[in-house]
C-alpha cells in the first residue's frame, strides 16, 4: 500500500513539473500584419500571424477568422514556418473595418493552447468624421431668375452619388442628374427640365445621407427657393476675334464700310451676351455672307456646347481665303432661359488679311546664262510678272544636246515669321516647254549655302531657294514655263491654292 502511494506521488510531481516547463514558453502570436490603424491601399494589405513556436496548423486555421463590418471574409492559408498568411478570395475593400480573431482554442504541435484569444482591428476607412454641409445654392428663400439653375451642395468631406440620388428630394418633384466635383466634396444637381416660373421649391435630405467614408450626416436638412420672373431682353455686348494664342480683339459693327482687318486663318469668333442665352438659337441666327463655303450657318462650327451660355465661340470649317472679305450677320430672335428674345441685328465686316496667314508667293527667279564662268555667270532676274520676256539660253554657254550643270534661284514672299517648305518646293516645281526647247533635271535643292552668295538686288528681304540640276539645250525656240503647282506650303501651315508660273521665251 505504501508502495502505491509513493508511485502516485511521483507521477503527480512529474506531471506538475512538466506543465511548469511548458508554461515557461507561452504559445502566442508574436507579430502580425498589416498592423492596426488606417491603411490607404487595401489591395496591397497582407494579413499574417507569426507564432512564438510551431503551431498546429489545422487548429489555427479552424479557429481563425477575418471579418469585415461583421461579415466573414473567405480565403486561403499559406504557411512559411511559424508564419501564417491569409489570402482573401477577393481583394479587401476601402471604407471598411476589419477584425482578426484567433480563439484561445488554437494550440501548438505539442498540444499547448493559447492563454488568451488574439483579437486585433485595422481599417481602410480614412475618417470617422461625419460630413457637414458647408454651403448650398440657391440659398434659403433665394429668388432665382434662371429656370435651369443648378443646385450646389458643398460638404466638408467627399460624398457618393448613390447617397445623393437616394436621399435628396425636391417638392414639387424634379428629376435630374447629380455629378461630383472638387474630389467629391461639391455635389451639383442639373434639372432634367426647367424649374417652373413663379414656383416655390423645397429641398430636403435626411440623416441617411452618407459620406464616402460611410458616416452619415447626422442631421436633416431643409431649404426653400423660388423661381422668379425675368423680363429683360438679351443683347450682344461684344463680338471679338479670338486668336489661337488666346488673345482677343473687339470687332467694330456697322452696316456701312466699317471693316475689321487682320483676321488670321486660325481665328475664331467669340460672341459675348448680356446674360446666358441658348447657344442653338445663336447658331441658327448667325449668317456668313461672302465667306468660305456658303452663306449658310453650316460653314461655321459652334465650339460651345448646347445650353445656356454668356459666351458662344465659333470657328470656320475651312480656312478663309487670304485677303477674302466676308460678313457676320447676327439676326434678332436669340433666346435666354426665360424665353425672352433679342430684338437687334448686328453686322461685322471682316477682311482676312492677317500677317501670319499670307500663303507663300513666287516673286521672281534668277538664273545664270553662263554657269561655267565663275567670275561672270551672267545672272538674269525675272519678276513674277515678266510675261514672255526673252531668256537668252544660247549654244555658247549651254551647248545644244549636251548636259550642262546649272542652277535656278526662286524668290518668295512669305507670311511674317514663316519660311517656305523646301520639300513642298521640291515636290511642286517643274519646267514645261513648248517645242522641247530645253529639258531640266533637278538634282539638289537648298535654302542656304548658295552658289552665288549675294541675292538679287532689291530681293534681300525675300526668301531664296536654289534648285541645282542638269540642263540640256536644243536648237529649237519656244516658251519656257517655270512653275510651281498649287499647294505650296510654309512653316506656319499656310498653303497657296493657286499654280504660280513665270513664262519666258527662248
Amino acid at each position: 500500500m505504501r508502495y502505491k502511494i509513493c508511485i502516485l506521488l511521483l507521477i503527480s510531481i512529474f506531471s506538475f513539473n512538466t506543465c511548469d516547463i511548458l508554461r515557461s514558453s507561452l504559445f502566442e502570436v508574436v507579430s502580425w500584419t498589416p498592423g492596426g490603424g488606417y491603411h490607404s491601399q487595401p489591395e496591397q494589405i497582407v494579413v499574417s500571424l507569426t507564432f512564438s513556436h510551431e503551431p498546429d496548423r489545422t487548429s489555427v486555421e479552424r479557429n481563425f477568422s477575418l471579418t469585415s463590418d461583421g461579415n466573414r471574409v473567405r480565403g486561403n492559408f499559406i504557411w512559411n514556418g511559424n508564419r501564417m498568411t491569409f489570402s482573401p478570395l477577393t481583394p479587401l475593400e476601402i471604407n471598411t473595418e476589419y477584425i482578426i480573431n484567433l480563439s484561445a482554442d488554437a494550440f501548438d504541435t505539442g498540444g499547448l493552447n493559447m492563454d488568451n484569444a488574439f483579437y486585433v482591428m485595422f481599417t481602410t476607412r480614412q475618417n470617422k468624421t461625419r460630413p457637414v454641409l458647408i454651403s448650398f445654392f440657391p440659398e434659403m428663400y433665394a429668388v432665382v431668375d434662371d429656370p435651369r439653375t443648378e443646385v450646389n451642395l458643398r460638404f466638408s468631406i467627399p460624398v457618393t452619388l448613390k447617397t445623393l440620388y437616394d436621399n435628396v428630394s425636391f417638392n414639387p418633384s424634379m428629376t435630374g442628374l447629380w455629378r461630383l466635383e472638387d474630389e467629391g466634396t461639391l455635389a451639383i444637381f442639373r434639372p432634367a427640365q426647367p424649374w417652373v416660373f413663379n414656383s416655390r421649391y423645397e429641398m430636403r435630405f435626411s440623416t441617411s445621407l452618407t459620406a464616402s467614408s460611410g458616416m452619415n450626416i447626422g442631421n436633416d436638412f431643409f431649404s426653400v427657393f423660388t423661381i422668379g420672373a425675368d423680363n429683360e431682353l438679351p443683347y450682344l455686348v461684344n463680338a471679338r476675334r479670338l486668336t489661337k494664342d488666346g488673345e482677343t480683339f473687339n470687332l467694330l459693327s456697322g452696316e456701312d464700310f466699317t471693316e475689321n482687318h487682320d483676321w488670321e486663318k486660325d481665328d475664331k469668333l467669340s460672341l459675348i451676351f448680356s446674360k446666358p442665352v441658348d447657344s442653338l438659337t445663336v447658331r441658327n441666327n448667325l449668317n456668313i455672307e461672302g465667306g468660305p463655303g456658303s452663306a449658310a450657318p453650316s460653314s461655321l462650327i459652334m465650339e460651345t456646347l448646347p445650353g445656356f451660355h454668356s459666351e458662344i465661340i465659333f470657328r470656320f470649317d475651312s480656312v478663309p481665303v487670304f485677303e477674302s472679305r466676308f460678313t457676320f450677320r447676327i439676326r434678332s430672335g436669340i433666346k435666354d432661359s426665360t424665353g425672352n428674345e433679342s430684338s437687334e441685328v448686328y453686322v461685322y465686316r471682316i477682311f482676312a488679311n492677317g500677317k501670319f496667314s499670307k500663303p507663300p508667293v513666287l516673286a521672281g527667279l534668277r538664273m545664270p546664262m553662263a554657269p561655267g564662268n565663275a567670275e561672270n555667270p551672267k545672272l538674269l532676274f525675272y519678276k513674277a510678272d515678266s510675261l514672255f520676256q526673252l531668256i537668252p539660253i544660247t549654244n555658247e554657254n549651254y551647248p545644244s544636246g549636251e548636259i550642262t550643270g546649272t542652277w535656278i534661284e526662286l524668290y518668295f514672299i512669305t507670311a511674317e515669321g514663316a519660311s517656305v517648305d523646301v520639300f513642298s518646293v521640291m515636290e511642286l516645281f517643274r519646267i514645261d516647254t513648248s517645242n522641247n526647247v530645253i529639258t531640266f533635271s533637278p538634282r539638289q535643292i537648298k535654302d542656304t549655302g548658295f552658289t552665288i552668295s549675294a541675292p538679287e538686288s532689291g530681293m534681300e528681304n525675300f526668301q531664296r531657294i536654289e534648285i541645282a540640276g542638269n540642263l540640256i539645250n536644243s536648237t529649237n525656240f519656244g516658251i519656257i514655263n517655270f512653275q510651281i503647282a498649287a499647294g505650296l506650303r510654309d512653316s506656319l501651315g499656310n498653303r497657296n491654292e493657286n499654280p504660280q508660273i513665270i513664262s519666258l521665251i527662248k
